[in-house]
């Protein structure tokens, strides 16, 4: 058997405030750092042993994966971190308040950005994606392949890479892996792992910090969640 455990990160400071993030990277609050420990605590109570652990490449994911590593005395185990493990990218809306937007586009029109599998929000600016390809952290990737925007759909393409290139292989060969990643890069990776439809995938929501378990065969069929 072998077994996944996915974890939102715990509460950042702009979730605090009710900010889109995307790509931003925001360092956990208070509240998250405990969300954090919380969640390593109840992985620890469960007997779940980590062989292995991936995350995204923002704070917010990597401060969440280091406390839940250093409560189950996982610390030592090999971690990946990679990119395509990020959250939705937020396009334009990236640091502005939600209920603000609302008011100005309409509540129905921003959950559809929020919600919905193929709309995505307007692109950030030029300047904004230059400095976003210009990060070191991207700054191998392909020409182009920064986005400046994302709807789930695009997201999708990526998380199912990292699936099948890392995650999957990882899986087979560790048998225990704590996947920590974010609100819409989990939703992604869920709709590909259950074979959600756009409308059901639209309903499901994925709470910081509260470790989800899944069982898989040693075909890696996916057995239980």
């Amino acid at each position: 058997m072998k077994e996944l455990v996915l974890l939102r990160h715990g509460e950042s400071q702009w979730n605090a405030e009710n900010r889109f993030t995307g790509w931003a990277d925001v360092p956990l609050s208070v509240r998250g750092r405990r969300e954090a420990e919380l969640a390593g605590r109840k992985l620890q109570e469960s007997g779940f042993s980590c062989k292995a652990a991936c995350t995204s490449l923002l704070l917010r994911a990597i401060h969440t994966q280091n406390i839940v590593l250093a409560v189950t005395g996982c610390a030592w185990v090999p971690v990946y971190k990679d990119w395509r493990l990020n959250e939705k990218h937020y396009g334009i809306l990236q640091g502005r308040i939600k209920r603000e937007v609302e008011q100005e586009m309409g509540e129905a029109q921003v959950f559809r950005w929020r919600r919905a599998y193929d709309c995505p929000p307007p692109p950030a600016s030029a300047e904004t994606l230059e400095a976003q390809e210009q990060d070191p952290r991207y700054a191998g990737l392909p020409s182009g392949q920064v986005p400046a925007t994302e709807s789930l759909k695009d997201t999708l393409v990526r998380v199912r890479s990292c699936w099948e290139e890392l995650l999957r292989p990882l899986l087979f060969s560790r048998e225990q892996l704590l996947v920590v990643a974010h609100g819409n890069s989990l939703r992604a990776l869920l709709m590909y792992l259950r074979g959600l439809t756009p409308v059901e995938v639209e309903q499901l929501e994925i709470p910081t910090a509260q470790p989800l378990r899944f069982v898989f065969d040693d075909d890696m069929h996916l057995l239980s969640s």
